[in-house]
């Protein structure tokens, strides 16, 4: 079946959505929890490589903000070892609920997790670093945001974020299931008012906030064959979007045919020896004025 992206209208009610910090387009379900642990594994290396480059080490005190179900976070517990410590902060009590059992069933004693609002968050001159992952593209006003934190940052902290530019992502053949997917996720986001190009927009951002020019780097996640962990990414992707999609227009879902689309995808990937390239993550990190 072919998925037709329909017009929208209602651009109210996205504009709404995208002001709305609650309105998570991905939503809450215990689906979305298992594609965010899936997710950070995927992502976890580009991550880890960031937060090197950024100067990340063992004894820091690090801040992580929309810390989710506590990937970054516990890549970071990782880095500081023993002696240092991670404190991640979410606005979904399920969220920090499971990002707390992960970190005890990983042994992780230096890290804890807190629900709280990042409008609310004022105490953070204890941290010697500020981090967040795919955290900025949900916000209405991201340098208002970093503006507000870095106020509470005490001198010569590293501030690192790491965020997607969503429309880069593609296949080598361009192929029809791919693409199908591709755009469908795109659309909601961006009729949810989500930034599709945050990632590419982390220079302009820190600057607005009164941050020195970052360091940055890009790097994605490629992949093809029979066992890639791509074509469920993609699939579990859409899945989590479906309710947004089907509340914003963008599709129904039998138009989307969600329960195959990863083999859809896989299948139209194999038969042409294709490969496909996420969305890069594009880091970038900076540090406070001494």
């Amino acid at each position: 079946m072919t998925t037709v992206l329909r017009e929208y209208h209602s651009t109210g009610e996205a504009r709404a959505l995208g002001k709305d910090p609650r309105n998570y387009p991905l939503g809450y379900s215990k689906d979305e929890f298992s594609r965010l642990e899936r997710q950070g594994a995927l992502l976890a290396e580009l991550t880890r490589d960031v937060l090197v480059r950024a100067g990340v080490d063992q004894g820091m005190r690090v801040l992580d903000v929309g810390c989710g179900v506590g990937d970054v976070s516990l890549v970071a517990a990782e880095l500081v070892g023993a002696s240092g410590e991670v404190l991640g902060v979410d606005r979904s009590l399920e969220s920090v609920e499971i990002a707390t059992r992960r970190a005890a069933n990983a042994g992780r004693s230096n890290v804890s997790f807190v629900r709280a609002e990042l409008d609310a968050l004022i105490s953070a001159g204890h941290y010697d670093a500020l981090i967040g992952r795919l955290v900025l593209l949900y916000l209405p006003f991201p340098s208002q945001t970093l503006r507000r934190l870095r106020g509470h940052l005490r001198p010569g902290v590293i501030v690192v974020f790491q965020e997607m530019a969503m429309v880069m992502g593609w296949s080598s053949i361009h192929g029809a299931e791919f693409n199908r997917y591709r755009d469908l996720i795109i659309a909601t986001f961006e009729r949810a008012g989500i930034d599709l190009d945050m990632g590419g927009k982390l220079f302009t951002t820190f600057i607005a906030a009164g941050l020195p020019e970052p360091q940055m780097t890009s790097a994605a996640v490629v992949g093809g064959g029979v066992d890639s962990p791509i074509y469920d990414y993609i699939a579990n992707t859409a899945r989590s979007l479906l309710p947004m999609m089907e509340r914003l227009g963008v599709a129904t879902a039998a138009e989307v045919e969600i329960d195959t689309a990863a083999e859809r995808v896989r299948q139209e990937t194999i038969e042409n020896n294709a490969c496909i390239v996420l969305p890069p993550l594009i880091g970038a990190w900076t540090r406070t004025s001494a």
